[in-house]
């Protein structure tokens, strides 16, 4: 399996603990798989995925947050060799339910919380309600104030309208309003409010449409948008980490991808992909001592390189020197070392001084060789 294969199918299995990041995480797969027809009175929300992690994580999701069991309606694609998931949850059919006596209404409660106001989430009284009761005494979060204060963010007529309370009993017209209706004065500030939703949306995000390279070639992270204002609102949503990607249009679809192994590294500690983080560092660390390895082997032989040059370099000066002028007219110093240098012609200069008497350093032997440098270059 490839390694976005492998992330998505960890992220698949990790679920928000939090009635507030469910609709987060569901609504970012509304919004970049699916498809809106109709409003909340009367409509559809088809969500379709070729990745079956991604639709049996929707059918849980949606199952969790408002009760709901949703059909998966498979599909063969038109090369026959991939499966297309289909999943539609429409006011139609629920209403047909309610005719045939399948479900019954369910009574609704308001749950009001915030850190510094109050939230409205409509939880349905039955199943939901029992499974978020700690969420409704005590607040998702410590620090929150309990249910029931008097100011709202965005005002209580305001969330009445971006929850829709009035449509009690109506399980798709609260589908709608929690997790697809972006049209919504405050529907994005109240579905993002806090951390946790942001990063469960960016895995939801990622789950629809994203990929990455193997770290092991290539560092390469994209989520695939279908239009430019998604792809804006997911780079706001990551740049609320500190993480600042970039937008490419490639076949008229525009797609936010990051590219720095530091920063891919922080998102997939953002969406809690901490297998995947784990796999990517290891990749990184024996990446970065092979390419250390490299390094100092490129040095070392940049260094032979210069070394042989200069001694050949060195042993033609002192080769016209003996045969232009000899070595009996050369100062004594610099006749021992051209002596030398001729004996040993591969050796470094530091070793050249060991041979000398008495012995001298580096920066004396390369002195004496300089001198009878310019000399071969007055008899050049």
């Amino acid at each position: 399996m490839s390694f976005s294969g492998d992330i998505k199918n960890e992220l698949a299995r990790r679920f928000p603990d939090e009635y507030h990041c469910l609709l987060a995480e569901l609504a970012a797969i509304i919004h970049y798989a699916g498809s809106l027809s109709g409003n909340a009175d009367c409509g559809s929300i088809v969500v379709e995925t070729e990745n079956v992690a991604l639709a049996k994580k929707y059918l849980r999701l949606i199952r969790r947050a408002f009760d709901i069991t949703l059909s998966l309606d498979i599909r063969k694609l038109p090369s026959g060799k991939r499966n297309l998931y289909r999943i539609e949850l429409s006011s139609e059919e629920e209403q047909q339910e309610y005719a045939d006596g399948k479900c019954g209404r369910k009574q609704l409660v308001t749950v009001r919380d915030s850190k510094d106001g109050n939230r409205s989430e409509c939880i349905a009284a039955e199943s939901a309600e029992k499974r978020f009761k700690e969420e409704k005494s005590a607040g998702c979060d410590p620090g929150r104030e309990s249910a029931g204060a008097e100011e709202n963010r965005f005002g209580d007529a305001a969330a009445r309208d971006i929850i829709g309370t009035d449509f009690a009993g109506d399980r798709f017209s609260r589908v709608w309003r929690e997790t697809a209706d972006w049209e919504k004065p405050g529907f994005k500030e109240c579905l993002l409010e806090y951390s946790c939703c942001r990063r469960a949306f960016i895995r939801g995000a990622f789950l629809t449409s994203g990929s990455m390279s193997d770290p092991g070639k290539s560092y390469h992270f994209e989520v695939v948008c279908r239009t430019r204002q998604g792809a804006e609102e997911l780079c706001a949503v990551m740049e609320s980490f500190d993480i600042h990607p970039k937008i490419v249009l490639r076949k008229s679809k525009p797609v936010v991808y990051l590219k720095d192994s530091e920063v891919i590294v922080d998102i997939l500690n953002v969406m809690g992909a901490s297998g995947a983080l784990m796999r990517l560092e290891n990749v990184r660390i024996i990446k970065d001592m092979k390419n250390s390895a490299n390094r100092q082997s490129n040095c070392d032989s940049a260094n032979i390189n210069k070394i042989v040059r200069a001694a050949v370099r060195q042993v033609e000066d002192i080769r016209l020197i003996e045969r232009k002028m000899g070595f009996s007219q050369l100062p004594p110093m610099l006749r021992e070392m051209a002596q030398i240098r001729l004996e040993h012609p591969e050796e470094s200069l530091q070793e050249l001084g060991t041979y000398l008497n008495p012995p001298v350093g580096k920066s004396g032997v390369n002195h004496r060789l300089k001198k009878l440098s310019e000399i071969a270059e007055t008899l050049r």
